[in-house]
């Protein structure tokens, strides 16, 4: 049996894992490269710090509000055509970024408002993507081996950047190439890999086990049972309805968590080509340096995943790695050095990137069904409301103090109110556990 189960999660994984680390790669990369389009975007646009803050947080707005309806579709037509869609229109809408002056020229709306308006369709395009895949991980994966798993995927955050900060560094280098500014070709350029595998969705995943014919039928077989006695194993502990899981205070809780841990990545992700083009570098070398707090990310992402599943623990985890987040960013308000500040943020980049795949084993471990599509969703969708508010204060308070100390400072305290919250948090962890596929059998 342990032959199976060995061969059949090796096999799952190098067939899902490596494209849907592409699909998020590419999802992230369009949702954040507007932080280095600004460098040179905002003087072409006329954007105070202010108005980019606000532009650049409004796409979570939208995110927020379409997000459990997206998953609930997920749930209802299948991954494979929902994530397609998904990515079509959000790589048109992602090139659109690149054409806001020819739009504002056309409609008669400012090009500030005409910012606002793509990056609200862009967040309603995208929504429902990044949970959609968590959902769908728990339909190809076992509980214990989620935080690992749930790491490799979600390095394609750190990655994007470690891989798009200096080729979007580049990418502004194309400035007057055929009449159009760098910015708008990076729009342009990094838009078109999401079309392209939209159509490779629709052949490449499977929705299901059961329907895997690239899986041996003894494979197939074991996953499908282990993974309906998991799902019963869940339902007989509690059952959760849409309406029960959206309302629950763990969610809710978890949502808040999630908020903290956000506000870390956008809050200061947003803002750090602008903080280090603040050190005198050149672009290309902007592009470089900021790289080096995700390339740590990337690092402690699988290994603290790897750990925690071995350790089979996940509160402590979480809190433990939201405390270093928390400390990393308030640390370096402390020192103008662009070195010691540069380790610092690094420091809070293996802090903040660590504690996610270890915090998505928390909801996972208890919600079931459409319940668990709609309650990770909302944990999703409210946590995605501090990428709004990360930036937005962010600007705001760089607008009136000159600085970035004041908005480093808010963005750490939210991470350290997440570590209380985990804190006090229960977590069953019986329910991670292989239960005995006798006592749930597939019907």
């Amino acid at each position: 049996m342990k032959d199976i189960e060995t061969r059949t999660i090796a096999k799952v994984s190098a067939r899902l894992i490596p494209f849907l680390i592409l699909c998020y790669f590419v999802a992230y990369l369009d949702r954040v490269n507007v932080g280095f389009a600004a460098i040179t975007m905002n003087k072409d646009l006329g954007l105070t710090a202010t108005a980019f803050g606000f532009g650049s947080g409004i796409f979570f707005i939208a995110y927020f509000l379409f997000e459990v309806p997206s998953n609930l579709m997920l749930d209802k037509f299948g991954a494979r055509k929902w994530i397609a869609r998904i990515m079509i229109t959000w790589g048109i809408l992602s090139g659109a970024m690149a054409f806001i002056p020819q739009i504002s020229a056309m409609t008669g709306i400012s090009k500030e408002y005409t910012f606002y308006s793509v990056r609200v369709l862009l967040g309603l395009a995208e929504a429902g993507f990044f949970p959609g895949i968590i959902f769908y991980l728990t339909l190809w994966f076992p509980a214990v081996y989620r935080a690992r798993i749930i790491g490799y995927f979600m390095a394609a955050i750190p990655l994007s950047s470690v891989i798009g900060s200096p080729i979007s560094g580049a990418l502004l280098g194309f400035d007057g190439y055929l009449g159009m500014a760098g910015w708008q070709w990076l729009f342009i350029i990094e838009a078109v890999p999401a079309i392209i595998l939209s159509f490779v969705v629709l052949g490449y995943l499977t929705d299901r086990p059961t329907q895997a014919t690239w899986l041996a039928e003894d494979e197939r077989t074991w996953l499908a049972a282990r993974l309906v006695a998991e799902e019963k194993q869940r339902v007989a502990a509690e059952h959760f309805s849409v309406m029960k899981a959206l309302l629950d205070p763990r969610v809710l809780a978890l949502s808040l968590v999630y908020f903290g841990a956000v506000a870390c990545i956008y809050g200061v992700g947003f803002w750090l080509p602008q903080i280090v083009k603040g050190f005198g570098v050149s672009t290309l070398q902007t592009g470089f340096i900021t790289a080096i707090p995700y390339v740590v990310g990337v690092v402690g992402m699988v290994w603290y995943g790897r750990r925690s599943d071995a350790m089979k623990e996940r509160r402590g985890h979480t809190a433990v790695a939201l405390a270093i987040a928390a400390i990393g960013i308030a640390a370096s308000t402390i020192f103008d050095d662009p070195t010691t500040k540069m380790v610092l943020l690094s420091f809070a980049a293996f802090g903040v990137f660590s504690s996610l795949p270890v915090f998505w084993t928390l909801p996972t471990a208890f919600l079931s069904g459409a319940g668990a599509a709609a309650g990770i969703a909302a944990i999703n969708s409210i946590g995605n409301l501090s990428g709004f508010a990360g930036p937005f204060v962010m600007g705001w308070v760089k607008d009136r103090t000159g600085s970035f100390s004041g908005g480093l400072l808010v963005i750490a305290a939210c991470a350290a109110v997440a570590m209380v919250i985990v804190l006090l948090l229960n977590h069953n962890s019986a329910l991670e556990q292989a239960p005995d596929t006798r006592a749930y059998p597939a019907e």
